[in-house]
């Protein structure tokens, strides 16, 4: 599940402790500081890279530091002593925790000139007070592999899983390999607008973006990483840079932590000034303060929205309330996705199984909104314990596109998606794809059977996967469980003759009875 080795655990471990000790007991915000400290390296790593692409190209190059001996760079910071005698302080020294204090701070606020990012960091700090402490996490971070591939989402899940609110309150990070797989079903494309209503640290808008610079890399675009990985640099998707920078992904969370890491985690995955907003979206004020992206607005929305909880009714908007009349999280955010939505825009979006079944009136109606006023396209059912260790609860992937009709919906049973289904979430096969290890993996194949779907042939109800049409479902009341269509395979079992049976059992009773006597002379 993880590319963190033991080791890496280890030293993680004890950083936590070590924060524990020095007075930071927040979980969340452990995490907040070290992701700092992550950005503050991974923006180093970049300037590098920029400086070095600068010198290949005979190009200028605009970083955001004042050159190679800027002490708010990482490299140079890190080597500082935690901290320095009165003497060396009078002749201008400075150590670790002051310079990150003092300067390194300071610069986040700046960076791309007071934007979205600049405004969430205004009211960052320092946390660290003991300067071991902070030279112990620099330590740490600096070993880390955080610049290969997702490593830093490998952290983030790591440090989450820490988390003992995760799944109650919703913030838990998505798998990559289940983020990658609802990505794929959608297709982005870079002119698009991509929404995520609870994007926490915004791992769907991350994939989308990892998703678009894979398929909009030439073969002349794909560079050699250091250790031999191949590296998406996205030169086909020019055209469409300053709509990607700034206009193409929007996230939305009310947890100020949360929008910091995924403000960081964007930019540093290439998108400069991303949409992250602090906003409740099921609350009155998201249509007032966010009009244009509170309704009509998105051609994909990608989401695994909060779904324990239920709200007071007249928190909620009541474009929400006059759809579907209930307080419940997990079907509110549907109707609310579907608002949010271009006609014509679509969503992958991962929901509790109670709302393909519940027999609410609330949950009916949602159902039949899905289904009569929009087109339904796919239910993809996933093992209960693909988002352990936060929660255990079985859930499914919705893909519908607003407006429309739905005609037929696919269906697809994943029983296996590459991992354990246990709390360690442990790799069940030695090879890796992009979703993930490539043995007992059935999102290959879901995928594939979505991409080649077909009324007329999917009509196998005992198989994985199959088609049921819209005449059936209403006949259903809109039931959208699998099992509700799905036929079991019936396979005749032979047995032996009676007398066949009786014989050797004869046999085995005179075996145990010669065994006995045996026993009873040895006594």
């Amino acid at each position: 599940m993880s590319t963190l080795t033991t080791q890496q655990k280890s030293d993680i471990n004890k950083l936590w402790e070590e924060f524990w000790t020095g007075g930071i007991t927040n979980p969340l915000t452990v995490i907040e500081q070290i992701s700092f400290l992550m950005f503050a390296r991974l923006l180093d790593v970049m300037e590098t890279t920029g400086e070095r692409k600068a010198a290949r190209t005979k190009k200028p190059f605009e970083g955001r530091f004042a050159g190679k001996d800027d002490p708010r760079r990482w490299k140079n910071f890190k080597q500082l002593p935690a901290t320095v005698s009165e003497e060396d302080a009078k002749k201008g020294l400075r150590g670790m925790l002051q310079v990150v204090r003092d300067e390194v701070f300071p610069h986040f606020r700046e960076l791309n000139g007071g934007t979205t990012f600049g405004d969430y960091m205004q009211d960052a700090q320092l946390m660290v007070q003991k300067p071991s402490l902070l030279v112990s996490a620099v330590n740490m971070i600096d070993k880390l592999p955080i610049t290969e591939g997702d490593a830093k989402g490998d952290l983030y899940e790591y440090l989450l899983s820490k988390l003992t609110t995760a799944g109650i309150n919703g913030q838990f990070r998505t798998p990559r390999h289940i983020i990658r797989f609802m990505v794929e079903m959608l297709e982005p494309k870079p002119t698009e607008t991509i929404g995520d209503p609870a994007c926490g640290t915004a791992g769907f808008l991350v994939g989308a973006m990892q998703y678009l610079l894979e398929r909009f890399t030439s073969a002349k675009g794909k560079v050699k990483g250091e250790r031999g990985e191949t590296i998406y640099t996205g030169d086909k998707l020019e055209p469409y840079r300053d709509h990607i920078q700034s206009g193409m992904f929007h996230g939305f969370d009310f947890d100020s932590t949360m929008l910091r890491i995924a403000s960081m985690n964007l930019m540093l995955h290439g998108v400069e000034n991303p949409g992250i907003y602090y906003q409740d979206t099921l609350s009155n004020s998201f249509p007032e303060r966010f009009g244009e992206q509170a309704t009509d607005s998105f051609d994909v929305i990608l989401a695994n929205p909060p779904f324990k909880g239920s709200l007071d009714e007249g928190d909620v908007h009541p474009t929400l309330t006059q759809a579907v009349k209930t307080k419940k999280t997990e079907l509110l955010f549907v109707a609310l996705i579907l608002r949010m939505l271009k006609k014509g825009g679509r969503s992958a979006t991962v929901v509790p199984d109670g709302v393909l079944f519940g027999s609410s009136k609330a949950h009916k109606a949602l159902r039949s909104i899905l289904v009569r006023d929009n087109q339904l396209e796919a239910v993809i059912s996933l093992p209960s314990g693909v988002f352990k260790p936060y929660a255990g609860v079985s859930t499914a992937i919705l893909v519908f596109s607003k407006g429309g009709k739905t005609d037929h919906v696919f269906f697809y049973d994943v029983e296996a998606d590459g991992f354990t289904l246990d709390d360690k979430r442990e790799e069940s096969g030695p090879e890796r794809g992009s979703l993930g290890p490539t043995k007992n993996n059935d999102l290959y194949d879901a995928l594939a059977r979505w991409r080649n779907r077909s009324s007329k042939k999917d009509i196998d109800r005992t198989a994985k996967h199959f088609m049921v049409s819209m005449r059936e479902l209403k006949e259903r009341d809109f039931d959208l469980s699998i099992n509700c269509y799905k036929e079991a395979r019936h396979e005749e079992v032979r047995y032996d003759p009676p007398k066949e049976i009786l014989k050797e059992l004869r046999k085995l009773e005179a075996s145990i009875a010669t065994d006995l006597s045996q026993l009873e002379r040895m006594l």
